[in-house]
């Protein structure tokens, strides 16, 4: 199984993490599997700014930037809570919570809305869950 997280995305979000770079991709798997037996709960409660992803300059890899996921704004701190379900510790969370910020940004140049992505996440979070 793969994540949905951009590799560029993800190559920013390892080299500032604190975490190692060949235990992010593990992470990502872990709470993409988590997140997506969430998936309703997101639809009704979040707001999504991003559905589907695809684009026709990404290729399909099947382990990062996958087509088909979709991207909501969470409150802040959000990704503490899912690092406690998923007994994670905090850098991972944090790790975690890098990797689908980066993603939402990536998203925002491609999409020409990376301003917009920047404000929101002054007050909010990401996170980027595939279908």
């Amino acid at each position: 199984m793969g994540h949905p997280i951009d590799p560029n995305a993800l190559m920013i979000a390892a080299a500032t993490a604190s975490v190692g770079a060949g235990r992010l991709p593990e992470l990502l798997r872990t709470a993409d599997e988590h997140l997506r037996t969430r998936r309703e709960e997101y639809e009704r409660a979040y707001e999504c700014v991003d559905d589907d992803g695809d684009d026709d300059d990404d290729e399909d890899n099947g382990d990062g930037g996958d087509d088909g996921a979709s991207t909501y704004l969470v409150p802040d701190g959000h990704w503490s809570e899912v690092g406690d379900e998923l007994g994670v510790n905090r850098r991972e969370a944090d790790a975690l919570r890098r990797a689908h910020e980066q993603h939402l940004l990536r998203l925002g140049t491609k999409r020409g809305r990376r301003r917009e992505f920047e404000s929101a996440l002054e007050l909010r979070e990401a996170v980027v869950i595939r279908r």
